[in-house]
């Protein structure tokens, strides 16, 4: 099948329009077998649980061309793992999960000819969601849910390199304790709009949230796990109930273990070491790692020793270790690599 003509090389990290998505529908206390469609309009009720009480959850991946000129998908079974989690604890039935990485592939093939070329640095990203769709008046959960599919491409994260970013400790909570922080509901967002606006406006790229309970442990930020690096060079990540359990975090703890021998320790981090790291950065589908350079708790600056100009060596070979496994470059891991063609 003939790619699209885009421009790969130029496209922003936003939504462009493909031409099928996935439709399943949860009725009667069973789903069906969902379609591929055309249609990318969602009708609801204007008293849909969904709009009502925010009863929804998601997921984000991508699907590559690797440099073999296959199409494939990176761990699609931890995305229907932690979307089932998610339902759970939001009171949503579970789309089967071997279901979901069957319409995740069968989203991407119906858009073969949209996911950009090997070499473009661009990538396909696959938007699984699901939503309370029937009217909800009292404060319950919706007998009815829509499981939806989409798929949008989008450009390199980083145009012209990686450059390290400063970001800010933030006044905000991003999550309760025993709350909602460790799924991937749509309300954690929306709560972490106001903090992402205020924290642009004054010149940061994002926000370093703290426990909410002490506000002494470093947490996430509001889209991406902390990942630090010590002088002596042994990874250190945080671990908490509250924050999201990240697919890439987790693929770069296998990496640094396995690939790079490294040492690797998953635990609570206090904000006071914070000071004594020589490497940080935040893990996400969006760009892998993000380098921050630069962290500023009211006024006091944290530089890290790696610069503001590039990535630490520790982050750099762990960057270029996961994306030449979702590449095809590195040979992955059993079960990582799903392809699709």
């Amino acid at each position: 099948m003939a790619k699209k003509d885009i421009d790969w090389s130029n496209l922003g990290f936003g939504y462009v329009k493909t031409d099928k998505r996935f439709v399943a529908n949860y009725k009667n206390g069973a789903w069906d077998n969902g379609v591929i469609t055309d249609d990318d309009k969602v009708v609801i009720s204007e008293c849909a649980g969904v709009l009502q009480y925010s009863q929804s959850c998601f997921e984000g991946m991508k699907a590559y061309t690797t440099e073999n000129g296959h199409t494939v998908i990176f761990r699609p079974d931890m995305n229907a793992s932690r979307m089932a989690d998610s339902c759970r604890r939001l009171e949503m039935p579970v789309f089967p999960e071997d279901k979901f990485v069957e319409a995740i592939a069968e989203t991407v093939r119906a858009n073969e000819d949209w996911v950009p070329p090997y070499g473009s640095g661009a990538s396909l990203y696959i938007r699984p969601y699901m939503f309370g769709s029937n009217p909800v008046i009292g404060v319950k959960p919706a007998d009815e849910y829509q499981f939806r599919v989409f798929t949008t491409p989008v450009g390199p994260y980083f145009k012209g390199g990686a450059k390290p970013l400063t970001i800010k400790v933030s006044d905000f909570d991003r999550a309760a304790p025993h709350g909602t922080g460790h799924i991937k509901a749509g309300l954690n967002y929306a709560m972490s709009l106001h903090a992402i606006v205020t924290a642009h406006a004054e010149g940061y790229a994002e926000n370093m949230y703290l426990d909410p309970a002490t506000r002494t442990k470093v947490e996430e930020t509001g889209g991406a796990n902390f990942l630090f690096v010590t002088k002596d060079g042994k990874v250190v990540t945080p671990k908490s109930d509250s924050i999201l359990p990240s697919i890439t975090r987790r693929s770069l703890v296998h990496v640094a273990k396995e690939y790079l021998g490294l040492e690797v320790e998953e635990r609570e981090v206090l904000f006071d070491e914070v000071k004594d790291f020589a490497e940080c950065g935040l893990c996400g589908t969006a760009a892998v790692i993000s380098p921050v350079g630069k962290i500023v708790d009211h006024g006091k600056e944290i530089c890290l020793p790696s610069g503001m100009d590039e990535m630490g060596p520790v982050t750099k070979k762990l960057y270029e270790t996961l994306t030449g496994i979702q590449m095809g470059r590195i040979e992955a891991p059993k079960g990582w690599i799903y392809t699709v063609d």
